[in-house]
């Protein structure tokens, strides 16, 4: 009686003339507070080990320079995936805002139903043209693009061979599919080659992030590539921290090695270097791309890409075909960094790559020197368990080709000033 006596006094409320008013439902329920507690418990465990992470607020577009909510002026920008600068870009921008104004804000829809325009096939065909492949799928983000290959193409006759060190999207994405399933040591090839010869599948897939995004260190991709020859094996390479600004012209972790083409299939990003706002996709031979278009669960269930984040990637892929000036720029201030940096006695993780590790160890240590380091208006992150190994805290610098050589050493100068002062280098 009383619920139904509740119901009509609520009814009534919503139907007095009232429009402004809202009606919220108690949450005070035995359940829900049993649930608050164990929450709770979980964050001050997380706290207390000196590993909760807090977000900025940032009042600016991404840039080099940007606003930092708390702070005054604007503070150098040092931890986004912004490699080409291309995120506040006008002429992305103002490319973006015509799509807008061309095709509306979305599709409202999933793809197959009607959610197609032609601005997606002209980036599917823009991106299969850049990376030298048959044909590509366009996915709302390359979380989605990881979740949605491996079920839809593995079976339980098949097995997938995963570097352990992998991204995230791939192990989740793994665990969705029945193959069978072994996780090889890091860039240890012999314990790779181990795992395929012993291990018998109708396809063998092996799957690699082309660069770490923690460590930025390189897939030996010319060793695996050779063990996929010796095994049968087909190769998939996870490219999101190198499309568009590693290797010579930008085309990733194989041009880096000087093996374009020669990776079966590449998964990867436009929310990084290719505009910086959303979207991934899967680039490879055009009959594995069709079944994805009739069995991906993410490509499916998932609205169109927006026109205006499709129009800026677009307007990306051609400023690349067109110029390697900006893949260029951010390679050359990659060097200057690691260079002065280790030159001060810092130690910096990972290959030539715009993302460059300053390795600090302890979690309340590299938070403590992030903090310092915004003081002195850098914008640089800790980072820690669980994102990192325990025992394996650092700073992950990102350079950007938008950062003049000025804000490199002005960020190294804070680095040093900090690492003094906390007792990191000398």
């Amino acid at each position: 009686m009383a619920t139904m006596q509740f119901t009509r006094n609520l009814l009534q409320q919503c139907s007095s003339g009232a429009s402004a008013r809202l009606v919220f439902y108690s949450t005070a329920t035995a359940g829900n507070h049993k649930l608050r507690q164990i929450i709770q418990h979980q964050l001050d465990d997380i706290r207390e080990a000196g590993t909760y992470k807090s977000e900025r607020i940032i009042t600016t577009p991404q840039a080099t320079a940007i606003g930092v909510e708390g702070s005054t002026g604007k503070i150098l920008n040092f931890c986004a995936n912004n490699y080409l600068g291309l995120s506040a870009n006008h002429d992305v921008i103002n490319y973006g805002k015509k799509a807008l104004d061309e095709y509306g804000a979305g599709l409202s829809s999933v793809r197959f139903i009607c959610g197609t325009q032609d601005i997606h096939k002209q980036l599917e065909n823009k991106l299969s043209q850049f990376h030298q492949r048959e044909d590509t799928i366009l996915y709302a983000s390359c979380f989605d693009a990881n979740a949605g290959i491996f079920e839809a193409v593995l079976t339980p006759e098949d097995a997938v061979f995963s570097d352990e060190l992998n991204h995230a999207s791939i192990i989740d994405g793994i665990r969705l599919c029945k193959a069978k399933k072994a996780r090889y040591l890091h860039r240890n090839m012999a314990d790779l080659e181990e795992k395929l010869r012993t291990t018998d599948a109708r396809v063998k897939m092996i799957v690699t992030d082309g660069v770490f995004s923690m460590d930025g260190n390189v897939a030996p991709l010319a060793e695996i590539f050779e063990l996929a020859d010796r095994y049968g094996a087909v190769t998939f390479v996870d490219d999101c921290h190198a499309t568009g600004f590693f290797g010579k012209t930008g085309r990733g972790t194989e041009e880096f090695y000087g093996m374009l083409g020669r990776c079966d299939i590449i998964n990867s990003t436009l929310g990084k270097a290719l505009g910086g706002a959303a979207g991934g996709y899967t680039t490879g031979p055009r009959e594995l791309i069709d079944l994805l278009r009739q069995k991906s669960r993410p490509y499916l269930f998932s609205n169109s890409l927006p026109p205006p984040v499709v129009a800026s990637a677009l307007k990306v892929i051609d400023m690349l075909m067109e110029s390697s000036e900006l893949t260029a720029k951010v390679q050359s201030n990659t060097r200057r960094f690691r260079e002065a940096m280790t030159r001060a006695g810092f130690t910096i993780s990972g290959m030539d790559h715009p993302i460059s590790p300053v390795m600090l160890g302890d979690a309340r240590l590299a938070s403590t020197f992030a903090d310092e380091m915004l003081k002195r208006g850098i914008y640089v992150i800790g980072f820690s368990y669980p994102v990192v190994p325990k025992g394996k805290a650092r700073i992950r610098v990102q350079l950007s080709a938008a950062h003049s050589e000025e804000e490199i050493d002005r960020a190294v100068a804070a680095f040093i000033e900090v690492g003094k002062q906390l007792g990191v280098v000398s």
